[in-house]
Order: structure tokens, then C-alpha cells, then sequence
């Protein structure tokens, strides 16, 4: 009998739940009731005694659509890989042109992950995803899309500037906002310098990113340091040091670029 009317003979049989219908409307009832999907459940267990030879045929074709499914994926993150590096290498050839020395960690890194970044042909304009850091409030906010013609002064009004600034960003930044303006320097670490001789950039807030950003090395995204002069203790200026000169050579940049890069081979 229908398990679901109890009236008409059953025809049919849930390859889910086992149930048996006589009917379509039957079995959309036991479907609804019981929440069923009305698909078999290819991993459900079945005991050696029960086990038979469709039972053998059916784990055989389930192992041959998972394979199927597994070689699939692979072609698509092949394919996906191919489109990737060939994106990555044009914003790398952009980024020469503008005199940005851009640099893409391997699949995996966490920076690559982040990284949004992106090139307009039509404006002939980078958008980059940019990391601001707020040491003395021990704060981080990440921007994407940032147009490289925007000075970062006006990167920066949205953060710290008294009267524009969001105020729950404002309450939390209140050591900035507090501060002159005078006072705040924007910062970027040096890259390719040894781990122990590790050395900033002064930017200038009045000029765009892409002028700040020209003649340095950019691994993934740019990171600014926002800090007060009067507070930045160990955060040393290339050029303020009395012990080094304002500017390495290029010997010695070219040097260092190497064995970063291998570093970065050999982690990935």
C-alpha cells in the first residue's frame, strides 16, 4: 500500500527515504512532509550483509563521477592560473611604465589574496587597493579602488581630519585629529633592505599616489604608516640616519631584490 494515502497500491519507491507511493501527487506529499529530496544517498552505509551487486555498481559509478568532477576542477584552476598570470604581468608592465617596480608574491601568500588592485585601459589610471596603518591608535583600514591621481591628503580626510573624518573613526583616531596636521607624517617601508636595517619613506601628503610611489618597490599593495613626528620612536627615515647615506646604490638594491626573490621562491 501507499505509505502516503494508504488507500491505492504502491509504484513507486523513494530512492532516499525508502518510501513507497502510488502516485506523483503521493510522492510530492512525502517529499513536502518529509522534507525528502528524492535523491539517493550515494555514501548512506550499507552492511555486509546487505550489500549486494547494484550496491557494488553504484559505489564503482559514484567513484567514476567523482573523478570526473576532480579532473574538471583542475582544468578550470589550469586555465584560471593561465588568465591569472597573464593579468598579473600586464599590471606589472603598467606599473614599469609609471617607474613603480610592482611586485606579485606566489599563489597562497596572503598579500595575493588581498590584493585588488587594478589597471583602467580606457583612463589609463591605476586603481589600487591600499593598506593604511595607525600606529599610535593601533588601528589598520584597507581601501580598494583608490584612483592614483588622489593626493593623500585626501586619502587621508576621511581618517583623521577633524571636520570630514566618520566619527566613530574619528573617536578611535582621536590622537590624530588632536594632533596639528603639521604634525602627521605618511610613511612606507623600504623593500629589499635586510630584516635588521629596516628603513621608511617620507611621502608627501600634497602629492598624488602615483607621484609617491614612483622609484619604489611595491610588493602586492602599497602599505602606509600614518604616524606623529612627535611620537614615532623606532620607525627610522632613510636619509635621517647619520650612519648611512640618503640613498642606496644600485648595486647594492639590485643585490638585495635578488636574494628577496629567492626567499620568496624558495617559501612558496
Amino acid at each position: 500500500r501507499c505509505e502516503t494515502c494508504s488507500q491505492e497500491e504502491a509504484k513507486y519507491r523513494c530512492p532516499r527515504c525508502m518510501k513507497y507511493s502510488c502516485s506523483l501527487l503521493c510522492v510530492k506529499k512525502h517529499k513536502l512532509a518529509l522534507s525528502c529530496n528524492g535523491v539517493r544517498d550515494k555514501t548512506a552505509f550499507v552492511s555486509v550483509n546487505e550489500f549486494t551487486d547494484l550496491n557494488l555498481l553504484s559505489d564503482y559509478r559514484f567513484l567514476e563521477d567523482v573523478g570526473r568532477a576532480a579532473d574538471a576542477a583542475a582544468r578550470r584552476l589550469t586555465m584560471h592560473n593561465a588568465t591569472a598570470k597573464k593579468i598579473l604581468y600586464g599590471l606589472r608592465n603598467k606599473a614599469r611604465k609609471c617607474e613603480i617596480d610592482l611586485r606579485t608574491l606566489p599563489v597562497g601568500f596572503t598579500k595575493r589574496r588581498e590584493n585588488s588592485t587594478t589597471f583602467n585601459c580606457m583612463e589609463k589610471k591605476f586603481y589600487w587597493h591600499l593598506k593604511l596603518i595607525f600606529p599610535h591608535s593601533h588601528a589598520e583600514y584597507t581601501l580598494k579602488g583608490v584612483p592614483d591621481d588622489k593626493t593623500l591628503a585626501d586619502i587621508l580626510k576621511p581618517y583623521i581630519d577633524p571636520v570630514e573624518s566618520d566619527p566613530v573613526v574619528c573617536q578611535r583616531l582621536k590622537i590624530y585629529t588632536m594632533s596639528p596636521q603639521s604634525d602627521v607624517q605618511i610613511l612606507m617601508k623600504i623593500e629589499n633592505r635586510k630584516q635588521n636595517a629596516v628603513r621608511y619613506n617620507e611621502l608627501d601628503a600634497r602629492r598624488s599616489l602615483l607621484d609617491n610611489l614612483k622609484g619604489k618597490v611595491i610588493i602586492e599593495y602599497p602599505t602606509l604608516f600614518v604616524v606623529l613626528k612627535t611620537l614615532k620612536n623606532d620607525m627610522v627615515i632613510l636619509g635621517q640616519d647619520a650612519s648611512e647615506p640618503a640613498e642606496n646604490s644600485d648595486s647594492e638594491s639590485s643585490s638585495l631584490s635578488s636574494v628577496e626573490e629567492g626567499e620568496i621562491r624558495d617559501s612558496s
